[in-house]
């Protein structure tokens, strides 16, 4: 049995232990939040064993093995550091860290620790995106020449809130621009060159993102990630035989269609759980199999993932502290 522990115990870490309870090799062990009561309350809600108020108390805990980080963007760096200093596996919420600086030594460290770090980031391991993966391989749609995909809705613009807090790590961008940056990587790979506008909040994030990108064979992807409005947030890949389209929201979507000769087929592919039930089989089965990286997530397309960030945040002016 893999035992998990929790710290930051928003939503999203509801709905990770949801889909934990549904694994038989894994268990939720401990939580942790800087409010000792929200960790009591989460712990009942989701029965863990232990509850803390605060993280270092967590890393302590000799009956934790990994250690899955979903406090916000600006703590993922250290938290991670701090966790595997105290021997732990980690998996951290997307996006890994702020900048590339601090990956690279988040993977540095797990390294010389021996010790499992991945990044988070579902959208890699649910159902549907294997089945692209697996199309696209296949060559039912030659190859890819184009994807556009976009990731957009309302949000309120409380200037001390997650979303379009600076010091928080905010902006559309680092939030939900990261979902259609990766899909692009995940197909195309790393591009020749990068164009982005932005429209800027006064807080000083992007309220809204606009990228354009191009590939060394010609091949160009179209993304846009917003607060300011509801986008359909779906992916459209076309290919030189065909297209894929990866029904809203693309992210972590059950359908798919496939358009190839005229025709169109539509494939149901539905997640089990709230859809992290997924990369959490993956992390349980690289720390059965004794690995500190995961192949799907590797360290490397990690890395990738924050330079193309840090790329597009040099375009746009998005700085953090």
């Amino acid at each position: 049995m893999i035992r998990f522990g929790i710290i930051g115990l928003g939503k999203i870490a509801g709905r990770f232990a949801e889909d934990l309870a549904l694994h038989p090799e894994a268990s939720l062990q401990a939580v942790a939040s800087r409010s000792t009561k929200k960790a009591r309350a989460f712990a009942k809600q989701y029965e863990a064993v232990s509850h803390y108020g605060s993280y270092d108390a967590l890393f302590k805990d000799s009956e934790v093995d990994v250690v899955y980080v979903a406090t916000p963007n600006h703590l993922h760096y250290q938290q991670t550091m701090d966790a595997l200093e105290a021997g732990k596996h980690v998996i951290c919420e997307k996006p890994f860290a702020l900048d590339a600086t601090q990956v690279k030594k988040m993977i540095n460290k797990a390294k010389a620790e021996q010790l499992f770090l991945m990044e988070a980031l579902w959208t890699r391991f649910i159902p549907a995106t294997e089945k692209v993966l697996e199309l696209i391989g296949q060559g039912v749609i030659g190859q890819p020449v184009s994807i556009r995909a976009d990731f957009g809705f309302p949000a309120s613009q409380d200037p001390n809130g997650r979303l379009f807090n600076r010091s928080l790590g905010g902006g559309s961008l680092m939030d939900i621009g990261i979902y259609p940056l990766y899909l692009s990587y995940l197909l195309l790979g790393r591009p020749e060159a990068i164009d982005a506008e932005a429209t800027m909040h006064y807080t000083g994030v992007d309220s809204h993102c606009h990228m354009e990108l191009s590939y060394d064979e010609g091949q160009s992807a179209i993304l846009e990630s917003t607060f300011l409005e509801t986008t359909p947030t779906e992916a459209i890949i076309e290919g030189t035989e065909g297209g894929i389209y990866m029904h809203p929201r693309f992210h972590h979507c059950q359908a798919i269609s496939i358009e190839k000769n005229g025709t169109l087929e539509t494939l149901e592919l539905p997640y089990m759980g709230r859809g992290y039930y997924h990369e959490i089989d993956e992390v349980v089965s690289c720390l059965k199999a004794g690995k500190i990286q995961s192949e799907k997530m590797a360290h490397k397309h990690s890395m990738d993932l924050i330079s193309l960030l840090d790329a597009v945040r040099s375009l746009i002016d998005l700085r953090f502290d």
